[in-house]
Parts: structure tokens; sequence; C-alpha cells
């Protein structure tokens, strides 16, 4: 069996740094990425699209893709549905975590806009040590003075 390519350093740091670095290419079992200079199995969105490829086009079944490919078939269905909705860019890996401040609801933000109205000395860390015993929920000091200060742009 062929062995796989080595990707240039330049080139891993270049997908590192996108996010787009497969954490694991030595799964990639695939022959189009063994002894191909153009498939690198190192490219998480090459693999990706291989893999939706070969059940479509070559009427591979979904879970020998997803094993030549070296992934679930849970992670095909979601690479298919980000594919159909996105195209090749809805391969990409999103932004990881929380995609808001979850914590800081509308009922927390108008306790801290309260207890800093009262006392508009009080520190961040007493803020935050405030929001846990009224609403059991720990938030960082500084994740409160942003909501802060997006909250004052608002009112601008």
């Amino acid at each position: 069996m062929a062995k796989t390519r080595r990707a240039e350093p330049s080139k891993l740091n270049a997908l590192r740094e996108r996010g787009t670095l497969n954490p694991h290419p030595e799964k990639v079992t695939d022959p189009l990425f063994r002894g191909n200079d153009f498939f690198d199995a190192n490219d998480l969105v090459q693999v990706k699209y291989e893999m939706l490829r070969r059940v479509r086009i070559d009427d591979a079944t979904v879970s020998q893709a997803a094993s030549s490919f070296g992934f679930s078939r849970v992670s095909f269905y979601q690479s298919r549905t980000t594919f159909e909705k996105g195209g090749l860019s809805g391969l990409l890996p999103g932004k990881r975590g929380p995609r808001d401040a979850h914590k800081l609801t509308s009922e927390v933000l108008a306790f801290v806009a309260e207890t800093r109205a009262n006392d508009p000395g009080l520190k961040f860390e007493d803020v935050a040590r405030a929001v846990a015993q009224q609403f059991g929920t720990e938030v960082h000091p500084r994740s409160i003075e942003r909501a802060l200060a997006r909250s004052q742009k608002k009112r601008r």
C-alpha cells in the first residue's frame, strides 16, 4: 500500500491557523489519499468533500465512505447538511464555543445594571459574586464588563 504524502510545514501551519487541519489524517484510508500529490488527508475540507462525493457520485454507502475517510456516519450526515446549506464553505469548521453571552440573560443584565447603579464603585468581581448568589450562575467579571459596555454603546 502506498504511503500518504506528508504535507509541507507551511501548508500544515496554514491549515492549523484556519482551523481546517484534520485532527486524524491517519484515519483516512481511501485510495485517493494514498500516493497522490493532489489529495491531502491533512486538509479537513478536502477530505469531507471527497467523502460526500464518494457517496453522491460513486454510489458508495454512507458507512463505507465515512469509514474510509475517517468519520462516523453522524459526521457524514452533518457534513452533508452543512454542504447542502452552504456549499463548500459549509464544510469549514464553525466558530467554537458559545455563540453569545448565554449566561447574561436580560434578567441578569437588568440585575447587573441595577446593582451597579446602586453602587457605581462596585468591582466587577463583586457584581459577579452577586449574580452567582442571586441566580446561581457563575459569570466571569470580564463578561459582565463587556456586556455593560455593549449595552452602553447601544444607548448612544
